[in-house]
Formats: structure tokens, sequence, C-alpha cells
């Protein structure tokens, strides 16, 4: 019984140290990602920002971000260790040696005389006849008799003065960390003991199981549903604009799940009023496009009016309960908006190219989401191709602005951007009506717009010109800059109520065919990764074209000081294609801002085929020639153009569009992509 006794008191060391395991490499895993979101929150510090309390840094929201439920669980479990820890300090005690001589009170080698009349002054002392103490008792059994059985007995002596016990050599003892009760097997404690032994092993591995493949059946490796990603796959269509991308975004399942309840119909008969000029209905038949458009399926209404709620800016007419799903819908909306666009460029074709339209149809819907501006705002107007968007972005602005500095010949964004400081000021204090405090707002969000610059090469490794079936390997640099300074930065965005880092897609297409020959998803957040991602590209290619080392180790060098210097490189790889002269544009498409697109025109001309064999590697400089100065031409071509569905094919020429290949033997006409700039 001393033996479970022992063990029963390192239970509690037991739990200490099971805890500790998980619970201590966790929470540095949280300090650490902690401290590198606060080193790469660069965010606007306009006052509209400001008083969106995203970045608010008071008391009660440090509180508030710190008060979540893992955060609190961790809080807790580490009251739990303390207390344990404390338990312990409390209750452990120091395993004494037996020392027979000591337990006497003699000292070492006392004659046979002197142990017994130390015996028996104890005995009068502990003796159960003499002191009725249990404490007493207990001592005197397990010590004092002992200490005076192993000095007077032979042979217990001998093994005390051999082993340093009276029983003789020790055999090591191994036990179970659990308390005393679980360890009597009898009656009850017995079944308690199995019942935990079942449960841990057995249950708790299975419950665990069960919760992991379900949830894995459920979902994909980016936490989106596999309804969703079918449901995209199939409502995907090789023509759409921003309105028709919207009617696809709405179908994810996870906006299914969001609980349409009789509360809320009122208010979104309300906010069906508020929006109804951004939900594309027939003025005609007004009244049976409303009846078709509450006939739809509940979920599919509320989550495109709580959409066209952060569109138009209308949330503050929401109810709580409402409110609450909108903030919901919108902490979705870039994981699905980000599937949504690989449903868009997954391969289609039978060159295995995706479709260009809903690609940057769905990168335009992510910009308006994130800014919260009306799509009906890109319609071209006032001879903008770009419409009033880009200028809704930025704080303080409305349309009655937009069309007062119209007539001072500012109806680009980038207009706006050319100005100097001066005549920036002037032009938004005294035409505008902008007050100085408010210009200075504008002054911070245009320093923090991005502005992008494209170097794209094409190349077949160890040859000149690009021959049919060739391997080519493109080459992109995209360079970001700001007034700021800053690389990695996270957008003006005080509409959208939670943190949006920047991303960027390249796309390498043509814009006739509607097909998306390379694409790729590009971050400027993180330089670590950046630069290991550059530097085994580099090396890779110089490696395979033959290069010494002295020459890969220069160019992985200037690689790395590209990307320090707010450069990321991009490599891709396709097929080239049968013999003709290819207009292509390599597109760079933000998802959070608007009007900061570029695009770079890049003409390939593909040679027939005169070697054996197929080749993997880049594209010579012959074979690919980017154009400049194209852009004008499109910018008068897409002017003609005024209504906003006018941007893409209406679905019924879909089939016309992708008959086109866009090839033009022998002619070098550059082809007109989108409308961003």
């Amino acid at each position: 019984m001393g033996a479970s006794e022992e063990n029963g008191a390192l239970f509690p060391i037991f739990v200490l140290t099971i805890m500790a395991l998980p619970l201590v490499p966790y929470t540095l895993v949280k300090i650490l990602s902690a401290f590198s979101k606060k080193a790469m929150t660069i965010h606007c510090r306009c006052s509209v920002c400001s008083r969106s309390g995203k970045y608010r840094k008071s008391i009660f929201k440090r509180i508030s971000n710190f008060s979540t439920c893992s955060n609190l669980t961790l809080m807790l479990l580490w009251i739990v260790m303390g207390v344990l820890i404390y338990y312990i300090k409390q209750t452990s005690h120091e395993v004494k040696v037996f020392e027979p001589f000591s337990i006497l009170g003699l000292e070492p080698g006392a004659s046979d005389s002197d142990i017994k009349k130390a015996y028996r002054r104890l005995s009068i002392q502990y003796h159960p006849d003499k002191n009725p103490d249990p404490e007493a008792h207990d001592y005197f059994v397990e010590y004092i008799s002992k200490a005076y059985q192993a000095l007077t007995d032979p042979v217990s002596r001998e093994n005390f003065e051999k082993y340093g016990h009276p029983d003789g050599r020790q055999g090591l003892q191994m036990g179970i960390a659990l308390p005393s009760f679980l360890l009597n097997i009898d009656g009850v404690s017995g079944g308690i003991l199995l019942l935990g032994i079942v449960g841990v092993c057995i249950l708790l591995p299975l419950v665990l199981a069960v919760i992991y493949l379900s949830r894995s059946a459920k979902y994909t490796g980016n936490y989106v549903m596999h309804q969703t990603l079918s449901a995209y796959y199939y409502f995907m269509k090789p023509s759409l604009a921003p309105s028709k991308v919207l009617d696809v975004f709405i179908k994810a399942a996870e906006f299914m799940e969001i609980p349409v309840r009789r509360s809320d119909g009122e208010p979104l008969q309300k906010l069906f009023v508020l929006v109804r000029s951004e939900l594309n209905l027939d003025l005609k038949n007004i009244r049976q496009e409303q009846t078709k458009f509450w006939k739809q399926h509940p979920a599919f209404v509320k989550a495109e009016l709580l959409i066209q709620a952060q569109l138009t800016r209308e949330s503050e007419a929401l109810t709580p309960a409402l409110l609450r799903d909108f903030r919901r819908m919108l902490e979705l909306s870039p994981r699905l908006l980000e599937e949504l666009m690989k449903m868009a460029l997954i391969p289609r074709t039978a060159q295995g190219h995706g479709w260009l339209r809903p690609a940057i149809g769905v990168v335009e819907l992510s910009q308006n989401i994130i800014q919260a501006v009306p799509l009906s705002a890109r319609k071209v107007a006032g001879g903008s191709s770009e419409g009033v968007a880009p200028f809704l972005q930025l704080p303080h602005f409305s349309e009655a602005m937009v069309k007062k500095i119209a007539r001072k010949k500012v109806r680009m964004l980038q207009d706006l951007c050319d100005m100097t400081l001066e005549n920036r000021v002037e032009l938004l204090t005294q035409v505008a009506g902008l007050s100085h405090t408010e210009s200075n707002d504008v002054e911070i969000v245009l320093e923090m717009m991005p502005s992008l610059t494209v170097d794209i090469t094409c190349e077949t490794e160890g040859e000149e010109g690009i021959q049919e079936g060739d391997i080519v390997i493109m080459r992109v640099w995209i360079t970001l800059e700001r007034g700021s300074g800053l690389v990695a930065a996270l957008p003006h965005a005080p509409y959208y109520p939670f943190h949006k880092e920047e991303n960027f897609w390249l796309l390498l297409a043509d814009s006739v065919s509607n097909d998306v020959w390379v694409s790729q998803k590009v971050s400027f957040m993180d330089e670590a990764v950046a630069i290991t991602a550059a530097s085994k590209a580099i090396q890779e290619l110089k490696e395979g074209s033959g290069a010494s080392l002295k020459e890969t180790n220069a160019a992985v060098r200037e690689a790395v000081e590209r990307v320090k210097s707010g450069s990321r490189l991009v490599m891709g790889k396709f097929q080239a294609p049968a013999e003709g002269i290819y207009n292509l544009t390599a597109f760079c498409l933000c998802d959070s801002w608007i009007g900061c697109d570029k695009k770079t025109n890049l003409k390939i001309k593909i040679l027939k085929r005169s070697r054996a064999g197929t080749r993997t590697g880049p594209l010579s400089e012959e074979g690919a020639v980017t154009e400049d100065g194209i852009e004008e031409e499109e910018q008068e071509e897409e002017d003609e153009y005024d209504d906003y569905e006018s941007e893409y094919s209406e679905d019924e020429e879909d089939g016309k569009d992708s008959k086109r290949n866009g090839v033009v033997p022998g002619a070098g006409a550059a082809a007109v992509g989108s409308d961003d700039e």
C-alpha cells in the first residue's frame, strides 16, 4: 500500500508533464506568430481607417483581440499548470534513506545493549499501548520496529551492511502515477480504471479520427468546402462580367450554411430597397423582376443582399443578427474568391488553358468588395474607361466630386497621381471642396497605392527562336513601388472589417481567344520567402543552361538584391503552340486596389519545327518581344463602349469567342486586353 501511495503522489507530476509537452511549444508558437503579425502590420494611417477601428490600439481593443476562445483556453491551461506546480511544491517530501541507527538515535557501530536501551525508550514513547495516536503507531511499526530488527537480527544486519536494506538486495520497482483510489481494482474503482483506460486509449483516438476524417471529407486544404468548389466549377462560364461573377460567388456552400431567420425578412426587404439599383433588374418589368428575385433560394437572396450592402456601404442599416452574418460573409470572401479564381484558371481547353474574362471578373469583384465600391461604378463614363470606381476608394470622395474634378481634365486616377503636390492640393481643396485635413488623407492613401512594373521574357533553353512544341520558360520580374517607400503593406480598406493582405495575380493570356496560358499568385508581404524562391529558381535555371558556378552565384546575388529592392520573380512554363505570331498580354492584377493593375503586351513568334524532339528551357529574346505604346490605341478602342456589360461578351457568344485562336500569321498587331491599365 505504501508503494501505491507513492505512485499516487506522483500523479500530479504525471499530469503536469502531459500538459506541458504540447502546451509549452504551442504557447511559444503563438507568441512568435503574434510578434511577426505586429511586425508586418503596416496599414493606412488616414483618419477614415483610424475611425474604422480595425487598427485601434486601445486597451479595450487589445483585450477583445486577446479574448478569443483559443487564448482563453490557453490561459486557463496555464492557470491549471500553476496550481499543479504549487500543489506539488506543497505536498512533495524528500525520500528518506533507511538509516536504522539514525532512527533509534544512535551513532553507527553502537553496541547491542545501547540498541536495546534505545528501543525500550522509544517504545515507551511510540508503542500503541503507551500512545494511542495513529501516527505514533505507524511510526513505531514502519520505522522503530524495522530499525531494531535490522540491528538485532544477524541476517537483517548483514543485509543492511552489504546492501543498505534489511531485506537484502532491492529490485527495480515500477508503478503507475495514478491516484490510489484508481489502483484499488476491487469494486467500483476497478471499473473506473477500466473505463479510463478504454476512454483514453481507444475512444479518444477514435473520436479524434472521426472528427478529422469528417472535416477533411467536407473541406479542402484551403478550408473551403468541396461542395463549394463543385458549384463554382459547374457555374463558371468562359465569359462573365463582375456582376455575373457575383451570381456564381454567392453559390458557396458556406453561405448556404448561414441561417435564414424569420426575423430577417423585414430588414432584408428594407435592404433590398436600398441596393435595388445594383441588382441589374429590368426597370421595364420591375414587378416581375422583383418577384423573380425573391423566388430564389432564401440563402442566395440573403447572400446577395449582404454582399450588396458591403458594395454600397449600407451595412449600418443591418440588424445585429444580420450584422453578424454580414461579417461572417466578409471574413470568408477572400478565401472563396481565391478558389473561384482557381476555377476560372483551371485548364478547360485542349491546350490546357484557363479563361481570362471570368478571371478578370473575379479579381474586379474582389477589388470592389475590399474597397466597398458598387460594381456599377466601373461603368465607362466621362471619357474614363475605368469609370469612377478608382476615385471612390479614396477617402471623402463621392461621385459628385469626381464630376467636379473631371471638368479640370482629371478623368482617371492616374491623372490625379501625376499632378504635383501643390496642384493636387489646390484641386482637392478649391475644386472638390475638401478640407486640408481631408486632402491630407487623400495624399496618405495615394502614397500607399502600389505602382507596378512588369518585365517579362520568354525563352527556350540553348536555342534561338521558338519552334512548335518547344517548352517555353516565362520569366517575369514584377517591381512594386509606393510613394511611402514601403513594399509590404496593408491596403486602405476602411469598410472591410478585417485585415487584408495585398495579393497579385500574374496572367499571361491571349485576350482575343480568352485563353490564359500561365497564371500565378504573387505576394509582396514575405521578403524571406521571395528571396528563397528567387534564388532557387535562378540557380536551377543557370545550372540547366550550363553556366559556371561563378556565373550562377552572381546571378543569384543579383536576384536577391532585386527582391530586396521590391521585386518578385515569377517563373512559368508552357508548350509553344502552332506556327504563327501570337499577341499576348501579361496582366498583373491586384485583388485589393482598384485601378492599380498593369498590362504589358508581348508578341511571340512561333516558327515551324525544323528540329527533332522537344526541350525544356527558356525562350530567346528573338521569339518574344515586349511591345510598348499600344495601350493608347487600346484606350481609344475601349472608349467607344458605353455599356458596362460590353466589357465582356455575352454568355451566348462564348462559343464564338472560344473558336478564336488569336493567331495572325505574318502580322504583328497587338491584341486588345481588358480595361485594366
